[in-house]
């Protein structure tokens, strides 16, 4: 599929996805957001991808926030309206993704960027990488479940601060505070995000989605995480994918998951 503001590329069981709107600093719009809701679920439909790499084209910016162009002028209920699609087109689309999604933060992550990168499972970020939640600073707040996703990543107290400032951290302290992954060089990030997924496509893909779903449920409001661990421990038991990890295991062999 041909798109206006990102590229996709699939090499083997990964796919690239870039945010390509350098000269806005890759800053989301709508039209944005749509199409990578349109990347983002045909990826998961499409059983040859086993991880998603994401990241900003240029090397300025992951995403430099959102285009505040287009909401400049908004009233309360096209405000709530503008946060609730979002979140549910594309926020709540990738944290609930099936396949891992790693996060190349190249640059700047502000606002909706450091929300999308929250949101996806896990975040890699160059050394010369700025994170933050501006939103204060222009008399709104974080409308993307960075309010939240943030909490949960740093600890409700640095959260506070990061909001309440409006402050940007560096790749270092957001590697302290638990809010990304990896620190690395900008020549090494798409490399070191390869190699991450390659041990990713080791493992069963079926128990990775699986996994995947039971960590989520620990930060799903009225929903038993331990509860859903279980049933979906119990489900691997009757995939295939089991049967070949298991009998690779006993036949000293390395399980083939996928063709």
């Amino acid at each position: 599929m041909n798109y206006t503001n990102i590229l996709t590329e699939q090499k083997g069981h990964v796919l690239y996805l870039t945010i390509n709107r350098p000269k806005q600093l890759n800053a989301l719009n709508k039209a944005t957001i749509s199409e990578l809701n349109q990347a983002l679920t045909l990826a998961d439909n499409n059983k040859s991808i086993g991880v998603i790499i994401l990241t900003g084209a240029g090397d300025k910016a992951f995403v430099a926030g959102a285009d505040i162009k287009e909401f400049a002028n908004f009233d309360i209920e096209n405000g709530k309206k503008l946060a609730a699609e979002g979140q549910t087109k594309l926020f709540n689309v990738l944290e609930n993704l099936s396949k891992p999604v790693i996060a190349a933060v190249n640059g700047f992550a502000l606002g909706g960027g450091l929300e999308l990168a929250m949101a996806s499972h896990i975040r890699i970020a160059t050394e010369n990488a700025k994170m933050g939640l501006p939103e204060v600073s222009l008399g709104v707040i974080p409308g993307y479940g960075g309010t939240q996703r943030l909490a949960q990543l740093v600890g409700r107290g640095k959260a506070m601060e990061m909001v309440t400032t409006a402050g940007m951290i560096t790749a270092e302290d957001a590697k302290q505070w638990g809010l990304v992954n990896h620190v690395t060089t900008t020549e090494n990030l798409i490399p070191l995000a390869e190699k991450i997924a390659e041990k990713i496509l080791k493992n069963s893909p079926n128990a990775i989605s699986a996994a995947m779903r039971s960590i989520n449920a620990n930060y799903t409001v009225g929903v038993n995480g331990f509860e859903v661990e279980i049933e979906e421990f119990g489900k691997c038991f009757g995939t295939s994918e089991f049967i070949e990890g298991t009998t690779a295991f006993m036949e000293k062999r390395k399980a083939n998951f996928r063709d």
